[in-house]
């Protein structure tokens, strides 16, 4: 399995990967789930998989050739399109040629058609934009009431980030929260796993200098992990106990409800089966 997380902001865009993968307990592997296209000046895009390593494989390839007819002009590629909308197109474009291409093989040999993606950047002329892509090529666009996307073991970080990402966070701030996400992921989910791949883009830069890998011996990420898992504590240990009768605190536990107490049976030897 995976985790693939990806944030969008006034201030920038935030990417995060791990790299596991496994087809059972004895074929464990390492594969990187991101790659980034780049022309500086004039785009930058980044692209998350989840999902079958062999087809989101095939459309990371495809990707950089696939091209859509374009009426009155040449072919719309990554590399020339003038929205970040018309490249997602071009992704679920490929995504589809893959389908059609390996989809009756695949089912066939009794494996479904499975594949994720997180598609994001900015394009020269326009804002930034995110998009979450389907198996089925089609895709949904990132908005400021839901400024993140999810791919893969989604569940065990999300709680975090919906608690602190609004489009106002500071890019730095995001990008500690999307690690924090991803720690938790890593301690639930063994599926889940080192190294990881971060990278942050600066809204309006056309560049990024800020991708970086993540291992087990990483500095920040082994603070960051002991001293999470120390703060949890600390306010769980903070929230006191539930009483039945409020002697010790404020707000027992045992209070009025309008709703009917669980059914509970009492046993009463009186009772003869008929």
């Amino acid at each position: 399995m995976t985790y693939c997380v990806a944030v969008k902001l006034n201030a920038g865009l935030v990417f995060l990967s791990d790299s596991r993968t496994n087809a059972g307990l004895d074929q464990i592997s390492t594969f990187r789930k991101m790659i980034v296209y780049e022309k500086p000046g004039d785009r930058f895009m980044c692209l998350l998989s989840a999902g079958n390593l062999s087809i989101s494989q095939s459309v990371r390839e495809i990707l950089q050739v696939e091209k859509l007819k374009n009426e009155g002009g040449e072919p719309i590629t990554i590399w020339n399109a003038t929205s970040m909308f018309d490249a997602a197109r071009v992704l679920g474009s490929a995504v589809r040629h893959v389908q059609q291409r390996d989809g009756a093989a695949l089912n066939a040999a009794g494996v479904d058609f499975n594949v994720s993606m997180i598609f994001g950047g900015q394009i020269k002329g326009e804002g930034m934009r995110l998009f979450q892509v389907y198996s089925a090529g089609n895709f949904i666009e990132a908005t400021p009431e839901t400024p993140f996307f999810q791919i893969g073991e989604s569940k065990y970080g999300k709680p975090v980030l919906d608690r602190v990402i609004t489009p106002h966070t500071p890019l730095d701030e995001a990008a500690k929260c999307a690690l924090v996400s991803m720690d938790s992921t890593l301690k639930s989910n063994l599926s889940v796993g080192l190294p990881l791949d971060l990278a942050l883009y600066e809204a309006d830069t056309l560049r990024s200098d800020k991708i970086t890998c993540i291992d087990d011996n990483n500095p920040y990420f082994k603070m960051m992990h002991s001293t999470w898992g120390v703060k949890l504590r600390e306010v769980f240990d903070s929230i006191e106990d539930p009483t039945w009768d409020g002697a010790h605190t404020d707000v027992p536990l045992l209070c009025g409800s309008s709703r009917s107490l669980p059914l509970k049976k009492i046993s009463n030897e009186s009772e003869k089966l008929i």
